[in-house]
């Protein structure tokens, strides 16, 4: 991925931005919540929900209708298309999270009548564990190669067998054999290698932690039953009428159920957003960059007619910016000879950030400007290789469009556009020379995160099979590493600041310092220079995507096996345990590792 994303801050007059605030907290974030709510309540929603989607034309369709109000009226046209694409982002994003909790409960609960102690497969087979296991020694020859089955049994005999479902391809062809064959005593063998990643365990079950096990699968299915009725997006509520509208409905009404009670206690103590939705600008021609005599930065966007903002940003960034303005005045300068396409700027989004001050919101809130630029387009071999993309991309639309008879006019002022590109794009902007960075196509560095360790590095020669070099935190860190300790006491320390503030009913949004986003930029650093330093193709991440439900759920299993039939003392125990682990933002290491790679 060769996109990232930098920020800076916009200043301007008071009078300036008061403007922008009113048209995006007055008009465009209360036509998202019209939207969003429209949405919800059409009757064909179940329909979409199936499909992943809405239907293209339904918003434009319902936009226009809507923009005819005068409470939604008069806003530039770039605001109703950002107001479009945010709520199709934010209901796609919807639909694919409700599907794949559907699909992750229809899995747990396929796994779960699978997952049997050994003493249930006895009694199920009829047949003792020494036959069961004979069986399954059967199936695994017959599916798996010889080689890889003594290599199997000789680790079985050496390490205890794992709780981890292994996603591997003989795991899958048991897992559909299981689900195909009739015979009991078959199922029962291939229960008894799914259950132990495929493998012949010579270890006696330990039937504790079978339990456990079973029950924290169970805990992931309970809490993603939950998590599915989950409510659909509703937007912000800026002036807290809604927030008003709940508290008059609890203070004045008793409960039917604990769901109503939870419902009401949700959306009381949400933290409502202060500031409007933002803005997205999808073209890198709807903004005009300026510069003053005193070399100072300016932009402007379409539709804000002569509204100017000056440009604060850092300085390792300010390069981006001069070079933002230097695409567009060379596009100018030589009459359009150029193409946009080629602008280091693909996209960019006005958005407000929230600030703890009294006085107006113009004032108060700060103005912000993300700029998605695309890393390849700051030198000459990344241009030459993008052009090249976008020949044969263009290339390939206009010799379908040819095959096509009738064409209507989009479609006909579309194949234009594309025609204009493909005459201009072969002269590329003015860039630096710097030959791309190559690495061996055989290694990869693979980056771990987890409960103990929280990050561990490993590279990897996959044609050898063979491991190259292993870094821990601390020798990826080196010198810095006491930067990590005084990140833990800090966090530890503003966590019983905070527990202190809420017993006194006191502010207790503490704010951290940068000190987290430093140790996580040298990680990146650090990890960016072992792959160079070992000509690594790729960098392998993990996806955060289930961590903090297995997180959760370890934790639960935990809790119930050490404090059994009580509940208090098991939210006191995994509270004190969550308290002994790290909290690391995974999120935010990514980010970093991912920005140095495209760098």
């Amino acid at each position: 991925m060769s996109v990232i994303t930098i920020q800076c801050r916009l200043v301007a007059e008071e009078d300036t931005l008061r403007q922008l605030w009113e048209l995006m907290a007055e008009k465009n974030t209360p036509l998202i919540n019209e939207l969003l709510a429209q949405v919800g309540k059409h009757p064909e929603f179940e329909t979409w929900l199936e499909k992943g989607k809405i239907p293209p034309e339904f918003l434009k369709t319902l936009v226009n209708s809507l923009k005819t109000q005068e409470r939604f009226a008069d806003q530039p046209g770039r605001f109703y298309t950002s107001a479009i694409a945010l709520v199709d982002y934010v209901y796609k994003s919807w639909f694919a999270l409700q599907k794949r909790r559907k699909r992750q409960i229809e899995g747990k609960e396929r796994w779960l009548k699978i997952l049997k102690s050994d003493q249930a497969l006895e009694q199920e087979s009829q047949c003792s564990l020494d036959v069961i296991r004979a069986r399954a020694t059967e199936l695994l020859t017959k599916f798996t190669p010889q080689s890889e089955h003594n290599n199997n049994q000789r680790k079985s005999k050496k390490t205890k067998k794992s709780t981890e479902i292994k996603t591997s391809p003989i795991f899958q062809i048991l897992l559909n054999t299981y689900q195909e064959t009739e015979d009991t005593l078959t199922r029962c063998a291939l229960a008894y290698l799914l259950k132990n990643n495929c493998l012949i365990s010579e270890l006696d079950e330990d039937s504790e932690e079978f339990t456990r096990n079973r029950r924290k699968k169970e805990i992931e299915i309970e809490r993603l039953k939950d998590q599915l009725q989950s409510r659909i997006p509703k937007g912000r509520d800026l002036t807290g009428e809604k927030w008003l509208e709940t508290l008059e409905i609890a203070t004045g009404n008793v409960p039917q159920n604990e769901n109503e009670a939870k419902a009401w206690q949700a959306a009381l103590l949400r933290k409502n957003a202060h500031v409007p939705f933002p803005v997205a600008y999808e073209s890198n021609e709807d903004m005009t960059w300026l510069q003053n005599d005193k070399g100072r930065l300016f932009v402007r966007f379409n539709g804000l007619g002569k509204l100017t903002f000056e440009v604060y940003c850092d300085k390792r960034h300010l390069h981006y910016f001069q070079r933002f303005l230097e695409d567009q005045e060379i596009k100018r300068n030589s009459k359009n000879q150029h193409s946009s396409s080629l602008f280091t700027l693909r996209s960019a989004r006005l958005a407000w950030l929230p600030r703890e001050e009294k006085g107006e919101a113009w004032t108060v809130n700060q103005l912000n400007l993300y700029c998605a630029l695309d890393t390849r387009m700051l030198t000459a071999q990344g241009t030459q290789q993008v052009v090249a993309e976008k020949i044969t991309t263009i290339t390939e639309t206009l010799t379908k469009a040819k095959q096509k008879d009738d064409l209507n006019d989009k479609q006909l002022a579309f194949i234009t556009r594309q025609k204009s590109t493909l005459d201009r794009i072969n002269k590329p902007f003015p860039r630096p020379s710097k030959p791309n960075y190559q690495g061996q196509p055989s290694i990869l560095l693979g980056v771990s995160f987890g409960l103990e360790k929280p990050v561990t590095v490993a590279v990897v020669d996959v044609v050898k099979n063979e491991v190259l070099a292993y870094r821990s935190v601390k020798q990826l860190l080196g010198k810095n590493y006491s930067l990590l300790n005084r990140q833990r006491q800090q966090q530890q320390r503003l966590s019983h600041e905070r527990h202190k503030a809420q017993k006194q009913n006191a502010p207790n949004d503490f704010g951290e310092s940068e000190l987290g986003q430093y140790v996580d930029r040298l990680l990146g650093d650090a990890i960016i220079a072992i792959a160079k330093s070992y000509q690594a193709c790729s960098i392998v991440i993990p996806k955060l995507r289930d961590m903090r439900e297995q997180i959760s759920s370890e934790i639960q299993s935990r809790a119930e096996k050490k404090c059994p039939g009580c509940k208090e003392a098991q939210q006191k125990y995994a509270k004190e345990y969550r308290k002994s682990i790290h909290r690391w933002s995974y999120g935010r290491l990514m980010k970093n590792i991912k920005s140095q790679a495209v760098s």
